[in-house]
């Protein structure tokens, strides 16, 4: 495959970065607490689901981390019903 005169060339690992950014999942509310729920559930290992899943262990983490917080906020007391707010 032939370059055009003047454009410079990529090496090819800045190529892929690229590319995976363009191509990467974006994932919705409902998917991330299907997949917590799933790995507090415990009936497979957080490795499993994770390849599953197509993510990162440590992205399953930070999710479920953020989900417990939310809860415990919740539970606490800290966040107003949107029926009860003025």
């Amino acid at each position: 495959m032939r370059q055009k005169p003047g454009t410079p060339k990529l090496p090819a690992d800045r190529v892929v970065k690229d590319i995976r950014r363009r191509t990467r999942k974006h994932h919705s509310a409902e998917e991330k607490i299907r997949i917590v729920l799933e790995g507090l559930r415990g009936e497979e290992s957080i490795a499993e689901l994770c390849r599953r899943e197509g993510i990162a262990t440590s992205l399953y983490y930070s999710w479920s981390k953020e989900f417990l917080e939310a809860g415990k906020k919740r539970l606490a007391g800290d966040t107003a019903r949107q029926a009860s707010s003025p």
